[in-house]
């Protein structure tokens, strides 16, 4: 494992100095091997590791090559790993995704353009209590996705929205609804959106910190039943 590590850390180097950039293809696993001193099967498990966290792409019959490196592609395992764990770590989770978005919508209310925050609006307006869970899902990601871009931040936003994926969220929604909480949390959306467009940088945080630690308070309450 040591020896595959240092295969990882040393394409890792190249990638960082600029050797090899976003798009750009691997040498032939003998040459690069004998490059960097190791041996062709580190070479390989080196080469699948980083196929798994998006930072290598295998074309079979064509080569490798480095992926473009955005935010969304390196954050995307984050998903995995969230949607597989219990309800006592999902409220760290949440705890996280509190901390950030909040900030998020934060600069997404001093930030936000008029095109954006109309986008907002819209979203709004086109959801009321009545809609499926399957809707509801998708409406709740759309929502919280638009008011992150709004901070112009590609890593946060990716971030944010890994740390709740849609099959957490679906988790959590199916729960809220049974509890009859969706025209609450609508009517939290609305007041968030309305800050934002009012520009009500501190008003915005505090009202996304509350929405979401109201999730987190029905998921403790879940995780204690």
């Amino acid at each position: 494992m040591a020896v595959t590590d240092e295969a990882i850390e040393k394409i890792k180097a190249m990638i960082v100095s600029g050797e090899l950039s976003p798009g750009d293809r691997l040498p032939p696993e003998k040459e690069l091997s004998e490059r960097l001193g190791l041996s062709r099967n580190s070479m390989r498990e080196a080469v699948k590791a980083l196929e798994v966290i998006r930072v290598l792409d295998v074309r079979r019959g064509d080569g490798t090559y480095v992926t473009s490196l955005e935010p969304h592609l390196l954050l995307e395992a984050i998903s995995f790993v969230v949607d597989m764990h219990d309800d006592d770590s999902m409220l760290e989770i949440f705890a996280v995704r509190r901390m950030l978005e909040s900030q998020a919508t934060g600069l997404a209310a001093n930030l936000g353009t008029d095109e954006a925050i109309a986008e907002l609006v819209s979203e709004i307006d086109g959801i009321d209590a009545s809609v499926t869970i399957e809707e509801l899902v998708e409406h709740d990601i759309r929502f919280h996705r638009e008011i992150v871009r709004m901070a112009g931040n590609a890593y946060l936003a990716s971030l944010i929205e890994h740390l709740s994926s849609q099959t957490v969220r679906a988790r959590v929604w199916r729960g809220l609804t049974e509890a009859g909480a969706v025209e609450r949390t609508l009517s939290e959306h609305r007041a968030i959106a309305e800050a934002i467009a009012q520009h009500d940088s501190a008003l915005a945080t505090s009202l996304t910190t509350a929405h979401i630690a109201g999730v987190e308070r029905w998921l403790r309450q879940a995780a204690s039943a």
